[in-house]
């Protein structure tokens, strides 16, 4: 079976963004609900994302809260 895992990059109310991966969007929250508390994870806007290839990672650091 292929790991057909994706990066999703959320913006956050504070002006940060939250890497998290998985198969889709719905799959992605959920490890992000998993990580975060209930305070974190209100911050993070649902709706606003971006799909980032692996190979990418390294630039986007600097922007993760």
């Amino acid at each position: 079976m292929a790991n057909n895992s994706k990066f999703f990059l959320f913006n956050m109310k504070n002006g940060k963004k939250k890497l998290a991966y998985g198969n889709d969007l719905q799959d992605a929250l959920y490890v992000l609900s998993l990580r975060l508390s209930e305070e974190e994870l209100d911050q993070v806007i649902k709706d606003e994302y971006v799909k980032i290839p692996q190979r990418d990672l390294q630039k986007i650091v600097s922007e993760l809260g």
